[in-house]
């Protein structure tokens, strides 16, 4: 504006302007060194951070994205078919796609750092789970991308021989590899053992934990609600509690056979159980680790769980020897651990005689632990591939 203006003023004579001439010479030097030094923190910004890319396609991806990150995802509608997400974190921006539309070559591939979040959990899972991680071999080779780990729901044994072959210390592309249960390969160099976390695929919420959750007296004493199988020890955790009576002060739901698809009503049943309860039973399944612990810890129900080794592959690793839940006891969980349920009337006697002061503080303690165990587990994560994806500045 202010050249036009002296323009049409009066072309002849100007006493600004050299002055003028000059001004905007050193005005446009700023800006090219305000450019220069934008461009060098930019390209410097990029050399210290990573972007990483998760790749959802394992339900436990939700309980990292949403539970351990905190995370949100658009759309919020559960069913659709892509969602996606994003993060910044230490130095790293983080982006989250799932959903069924997310398949191997029809999506932008963002990032030169991929989480790939996989189930394999039984061989028609281990099939699809070894599709993806072809695609990323794929990409690496081609340079798309630099650096793979994966979060992997294992088996509920530990054979998870499998995605051995996939490890860079074999010969293989994945960095890193974080899976659940007490995998004995666990080492805390490139595998990490993971939670198993909540029933993300019955849509098992974030909990925000309130003032009634707290401080509320709750009807029942403990709760267990699930699948008693024929010869196991929930057959036996079923009669203790009918001989001493102590299923009336219960909320006992048992059925004979899992159901993999939960109704509105016996989900609401199942949230409303654990609300209600001070202590929530977990008795072992196919693994000791169960949805069920960390769900109970969600609502500030305390579990109560049967610390004995389930058959299979799964034991102490060459870095821990508290097997089974080798991850929730190094963190120190505040869980009452039994070897069998005989040991537990007298337990429930003793809340018998528990104040709700004590049950609140009892409470307290629980929900700050596990806020702190997720915090912890995202700090875990978020430093594990920092240190593995970026340069070392070692040199």
């Amino acid at each position: 504006g202010f050249t036009d203006h002296v323009a049409l003023g009066n072309e002849e004579w100007n006493p600004w302007d050299v002055d003028e001439k000059n001004e905007l010479l050193a005005s446009q030097q700023r800006y090219e060194a305000n450019l220069k030094m934008i461009k060098y923190a930019r390209s410097h910004l990029e050399q210290t951070s990573l972007r990483v890319q998760i790749w959802g396609k394992a339900a436990i991806g939700l309980y990292l994205w949403q539970h351990i990150f905190g995370g949100h995802l658009e759309p919020s509608d559960v069913t659709a078919q892509w969602r996606e997400g994003s993060q910044k974190a230490g130095k790293t921006y983080f982006s989250f796609l799932t959903g069924p539309s997310v398949v191997p070559g029809y999506f932008s591939v963002e990032a030169e750092h991929v989480v790939l979040v996989l189930n394999g959990r039984e061989p028609a899972k281990v099939a699809y789970a070894t599709q993806w991680l072809h695609y990323a071999q794929t990409l690496m080779e081609t340079r798309k991308i630099q650096h793979v780990a994966v979060v992997l729901l294992g088996n509920e044994q530990c054979n998870n021989a499998w995605v051995q072959p996939y490890l860079k210390r074999n010969g293989g592309f994945v960095n890193l590899l974080f899976v659940t249960y007490d995998y004995a390969f666990v080492n805390e160099e490139d595998i990490f053992q993971w939670p198993l976390g909540v029933a993300t695929y019955r849509s098992f919420p974030v909990v925000e934990p309130s003032w009634s959750m707290l401080h509320d007296p709750r009807s029942y004493l403990c709760n267990f609600l699930g699948t008693v199988y024929k010869n196991s020890s929930r057959e036996i955790l079923i009669e203790i509690l009918k001989q001493d009576g102590l299923d009336k002060l219960c909320w006992i739901a048992a059925r004979e056979q899992w159901q993999p698809q939960e109704t509105n009503a016996s989900f609401k049943n199942y949230q409303d159980a654990l609300l209600q309860s001070d202590l929530t039973l977990c008795p072992v399944g196919i693994n000791t680790e169960c949805y069920r612990i960390y769900e109970a810890c969600s609502y500030g129900s305390l579990p109560v769980i049967e610390d004995v080794m389930t058959p299979g592959d799964c034991g102490n690793s060459s870095m821990y020897n508290s097997a089974p839940l080798q991850l929730l006891k190094t963190m120190g969980a505040p869980f009452i651990f039994i070897k069998n349920w005989k040991e537990l009337p007298p337990i429930l006697e003793r809340e018998k005689k528990m104040s709700l002061q004590e049950k609140i503080r009892r409470r307290k303690k629980l929900l700050e632990w596990y806020r702190n165990f997720k915090e912890w587990m995202r700090q875990k994560f978020i430093n594990t591939l920092e240190n593995s994806f970026l340069p070392s500045d070692k040199g």
